[in-house]
Formats: C-alpha cells, sequence, structure tokens
C-alpha cells in the first residue's frame, strides 16, 4: 500500500507544479521568504495560491488600511491530509467572526513535511459588505500563519507571524525579465551620514556610463541598503548642464542647502523617479531611455529622501540606482512630463478635514504651445507614477478634450505613501496638442491641529503625476498653483509689509495679523469643518500660476496666471495676465 501511496502524492505534487504555472504574477510576503503568494484574474474573479513554511493555518485578508479592523480574511489548511477554507471578517474592535455569506472558493490544498500549499478563488465583487471589492486600486494585503490548525474554537493568535504589504492585485505593473548579462552600471551613495533629522534630501552628481554610440536604458531598479527599507523614501534623477566640470563629480550635499554646490542648481529636469514601495521599472519592448547622444544626459543629480522620523543616529547609507542598457535601440526615446500641484507653501490644506480636494492643471495653452512646435502628432503616455505624502488618500490624473473629459491617465483611490511606483498603462494614452489634464488629490487632514503646506517633507504634502511618454519633447513640467491673494483673502487679510524682507512675507493688517508670516496667520485662523470646506470651495475656483518648463531652466512662457471659466470649472482656462511669483506683488494683488 505504501508504493502506491507515494505514487498518488508524486501525482498530486506533478498536478500542483503544472497547477501553479498558471499563476501570471507572484511575490513574497514575509522578510523571510516563509510565504509566497501567487495570483491570476480575469475580469470577474481572482484565483490565489499561497505556499507558506508551516503545517499549520494560513491566513489572509484585505484590509482598509494595514490594520486588522475591518478587514476581510480567510483562513484554511490542511488536516488529515483534507484541506479546509473559511471566510472571515475582523470587526471594529479586531474580534475576528465567521462571515455568514461565504464568498471564497477553496481550489486545492496539501502539506507535506514544512509546508502547506492552499489554493482559492473569489468574485472581484461579492456585494457582501463583509468583503472588500478588489479593484485596480492599492490594495493593504494582510497575512498571518501558525504552527497549529484551526481547532474546534476557531484559530489560535498568531504572534509575530503576521505582516501586511501594499499591492495592486489587478494591475500590478511589469515584472518583465531582460536577457541575462545585459549590461548595467550603478549610481550608488556610499556612506552617506544620515542627519540627525526627520527630513534630509541628500544629492550627488553623477556621469552616466561612457558609450560610444547611441544606447537605451531599459530597465531602473533601486540598490537600497538592507535594512533601510523605511528610511530611503524616494529617489529622483534630475538632468545636469552637459558642460559642467567633472571636478563636480565628487560634490555630495543635503540639498535645497544654503552652502549646497552652485552645480546642483543646473539640475532640473526629471529623468526618472522611484518612491518606497517601487519594485523598479521595465520600459515596454518599443521604448528606452536614451544615453550617448548629443541631448542626452550626461551628468546627472541624484536626490535621494531620507525619511528619519525616530531620529535615529549614526545612520550610514549606501542606497542608489542600477541601469541597464543596451545597443540594441528601441523605436523611441522616452521622456517624463511633471504635472500636477507646483511645490509650494502657496499650497495649503486646512486642519481637521476629513476629506480636502487640491487640483493641479496641465493648461491646454502649456500643451498647445510645446506639443504643437515640437509634436503636432502628439505623445503617448505609457506609464505614471503619481505622488503624495502622509496625507494622501486618492489620486487621479484626469484627462481632457475639446471640453470634454475622457476616462482617467491613472487613478489611484486608495492611495498608500508607503506604496509608489510607476503604473504602466494597459493602453498608451495619445496626448494632443490642445488637451489639458488635472492632477485631482483628496487628502484626510484629520488630527492635525495646524495648517499642511506644500513642501518637500513628508509631513508636508505634494499632488503630482509623473509622465512617462514617447516620443520625447522638450517638455519637462506642466504645472499650476492656486494664486495666494485669495486664500489671503479669506482669513481676512487686509496688506502686507512691503518691501518683501522674509520669507514667507509678513502680515501689515489687520491688527490680530500685524507682524506675523502669512503662514503663521493661516495657522492662527479659527478653523472648523465648515470653514475648511468653504476654503476648499474657494481654492478650487482661484486663478492659477502655471508653469510650462522646458529641460533645463528656460521656459515656454513666462510663469503665468490663468482663470478657471465658470461654465468649464474643470477644464477651461484662459490666459488672464501675466503674473511673476515674487512675492512683492501679493500687496497690489490683495487690491484686485
Amino acid at each position: 500500500r505504501h508504493p502506491m501511496r507515494h505514487f498518488s502524492l508524486l501525482v498530486v505534487f506533478f498536478f500542483l507544479r503544472q497547477w501553479s504555472q498558471c499563476y501570471t504574477h507572484s511575490t513574497i510576503l514575509d522578510p523571510h521568504g516563509k510565504y509566497l503568494l501567487k495570483w491570476r484574474f480575469d475580469r470577474r474573479t481572482i484565483t490565489f495560491e499561497i505556499e507558506v513554511e508551516t503545517r499549520g493555518y494560513i491566513g489572509f485578508g484585505l484590509s482598509p488600511n494595514g490594520a486588522m479592523a475591518l478587514s476581510d480574511i480567510v483562513i484554511g489548511g490542511v488536516t488529515d491530509g483534507r484541506p479546509y477554507l473559511q471566510d472571515y471578517f475582523a470587526d471594529a474592535k479586531r474580534k475576528v467572526q465567521r462571515d455568514v455569506q461565504q464568498n471564497y472558493r477553496l481550489e486545492y490544498g496539501i502539506e507535506n513535511s514544512t509546508h502547506t500549499v492552499l489554493a482559492f478563488s473569489r468574485d472581484l465583487l461579492t456585494c457582501d459588505t463583509n468583503d472588500k471589492d478588489i479593484t485596480e486600486s492599492t490594495v493593504r494585503v494582510i497575512w498571518a500563519y501558525h504552527s497549529e490548525d484551526v481547532g474546534p474554537s476557531g484559530p489560535m493568535y498568531h504572534g509575530v507571524n503576521r505582516g501586511r504589504k501594499s499591492m495592486r492585485l489587478l494591475d500590478p505593473g511589469s515584472k518583465a525579465n531582460i536577457t541575462s548579462g545585459t549590461d548595467f552600471f550603478n549610481l550608488q551613495n556610499i556612506n552617506v551620514p544620515v542627519p540627525y533629522k526627520d527630513t534630509t534630501y541628500w544629492c550627488q552628481i553623477f556621469k552616466i556610463q561612457e558609450v560610444q554610440k547611441k544606447h537605451h536604458i531599459i530597465r531602473i531598479e533601486p540598490l537600497i541598503q538592507r535594512g533601510h527599507e523605511n528610511l530611503v523614501h524616494h529617489i529622483l534623477l534630475y538632468q545636469c548642464d552637459s558642460n559642467l566640470n567633472e571636478s563636480e563629480l565628487d560634490a555630495s550635499h543635503e540639498c535645497y542647502h544654503p552652502n549646497m554646490p552652485d552645480s546642483f542648481l543646473t539640475c532640473e529636469t526629471i529623468v526618472f523617479a522611484w518612491a518606497i514601495g517601487g519594485e523598479g521599472f521595465t520600459y515596454p519592448p518599443h521604448v528606452g531611455l536614451s544615453i550617448g547622444t548629443a541631448i542626452d544626459p550626461v551628468y546627472v543629480l541624484m536626490e535621494v529622501h531620507y525619511d528619519n522620523p525616530a531620529l535615529q543616529q549614526g545612520v550610514v547609507d549606501s542606497s542608489g540606482l542600477r541601469l541597464f542598457y543596451t545597443p540594441e535601440l528601441r523605436q523611441y526615446d522616452a521622456g517624463v512630463i511633471e504635472t500636477g500641484v507646483w511645490v509650494s507653501l502657496y499650497h495649503m490644506l486646512p486642519p481637521g478635514m476629513q476629506e480636502y480636494v487640491s487640483e493641479g492643471h496641465c493648461t491646454r495653452e502649456c500643451l498647445q504651445e510645446s506639443l504643437g512646435q515640437e509634436m503636432p502628432s502628439g505623445v503617448r503616455v505609457f506609464a505614471v507614477l503619481m505622488h503624495a505624502h502622509l496625507a494622501g488618500r486618492a489620486i487621479r490624473t484626469r484627462h481632457f478634450r475639446e471640453q470634454e473629459e475622457l476616462q482617467p491617465m491613472s487613478r489611484d483611490e486608495e492611495f498608500d505613501f508607503n506604496f509608489q511606483e510607476f503604473q504602466l498603462l494597459k493602453e498608451e494614452r495619445l496626448l494632443l496638442p490642445g488637451d489639458n489634464l488635472i492632477t485631482e488629490c483628496k487628502y484626510t487632514t484629520k488630527g492635525r491641529q495646524n495648517m499642511t503646506w506644500g513642501g518637500l517633507t513628508t509631513r508636508d504634502e505634494m499632488c503630482l503625476s509623473y509622465l512617462l511618454y514617447y516620443p520625447r519633447v522638450n517638455l519637462a513640467r506642466c504645472e499650476s498653483l492656486p494664486e495666494i491673494n485669495g486664500q489671503l483673502k479669506f482669513i481676512g487679510v487686509k496688506e502686507i509689509q512691503v518691501p518683501v524682507t522674509t520669507w514667507p512675507f509678513m502680515i501689515k493688517s489687520p491688527k490680530k495679523y500685524s507682524n506675523l508670516s502669512f503662514t503663521e496667520a493661516m495657522d492662527k485662523y479659527r478653523w472648523s469643518k465648515k470653514r475648511g470646506k468653504s476654503f476648499n470651495e474657494m481654492v478650487l475656483q482661484l486663478p492659477i500660476n502655471v508653469r510650462c518648463s522646458k529641460w533645463g531652466q528656460d521656459e515656454w512662457s513666462p510663469p503665468s496666471m490663468v482663470c478657471r471659466s465658470a461654465s468649464e470649472p474643470h477644464s477651461g482656462v484662459v490666459l488672464l495676465f501675466t503674473l511673476c511669483l515674487t512675492c512683492s506683488i501679493v500687496q497690489a494683488c490683495l487690491s484686485l
């Protein structure tokens, strides 16, 4: 009997191995490689296979925020050779309860002396209030396992064998492998002493790999020092002036600092962006990032954002990027356009808001002028990275053409600050001269006591969409910012102090704000939910300052202010008047 039993097990394992090859996506959920998740999906259902180093139960769930409360959970395993599976949910007090409506379907399960394999499926939308809908937005997956199976009294507490990971189950991105032996070079910091403060931007200039003829970079992936996964928040590459002195290559300094090298100021154009949670990016087969020609980057500035809220001391980091390149050229050169809200203190969010909406406009005038001259037939966007900070909850890149709104170019209704990477679009999007884009960000400032400002730290805010597109044109930034005078009028500011000698500038009247900076005045205002909502509605109708930038420091047009049409509040803009963004003109604006 034993040989037949052994043969049966071999058949089962062969079947499972063949079945496992049908899964198109996979990831390791725990830091020790003990919990392997595989999955596949179609338009209606999703099927998971989980392999865990345990002979006990396996737990898997979908959480609204990464915590246990209000999570959709399934628990299963194999007992005496028989697989079992149960649909659960956690209530607001984190108590696990059996779901009356069982929507998870057991496919198969088996265990050997060390591992348990469990497969199950469910509909993407179950119409069960205790289940979480699975969409293309970010999903917070929670996982757990135990050495014992589920008993009559329910699952035992999993202890430390648990965790969470944000991912896009229905939009997992490109994990395309590149040919073994593909050449690469690293742009990597060496033993950078991370300052004793919560936020640091560290910059260094590197020379791109020298090549004798044009090559294409086809993949970029992060090189994060082990143990620093939560310290390194994002890495940006900027193209610098090609005529820099090579002595500048030794320049490594804190960015945006009064003592930083002047050469840093020549590095304006975004080449690539990676953010925490991302696993790198592989360009589509017909597109590459060009190096080796006269207009390609020679020098790049690598900006690393260190997020150190625990104020760790004595931390030394050597993180960076690895770039794979090939002489086998693709059909098109890729470019990057930064769109959204121009990073500035003029982008402000009142405290205590359950929801606050910001809009950053890439105006039709900018796209008409730049694409009209450079590429009248338009460019094709193939990937988007949406970026906000801790208050961010949802982001959409909206697309308009001839007064009509098209489907969003990209969207994430469950944005997670700790999971940001380029989303490869299922279908490339044509962007034409005269189109316009709105990057729309939803935030919550509930629990915050003061204004949240647009700025560089993780506790400040941003609202940006980085568009990867082809063919490359001379357009680097297409952004907007709500003008300041309407925001100051809202809180009752009548006059500022002139001449302007400080930043932020100072308020002169009324008396209650006298000698306060405009940021202090905004914080002093007695905000309420009702006032915050009124402020938001007002800001969304304000004229906007726009920036339409070429590579380097040139502009397609001088920075200007545009006004939103009352009949088309979300898409119509007409040129109103030129406005320099220096504070000295704010006083004049207050009287407009």
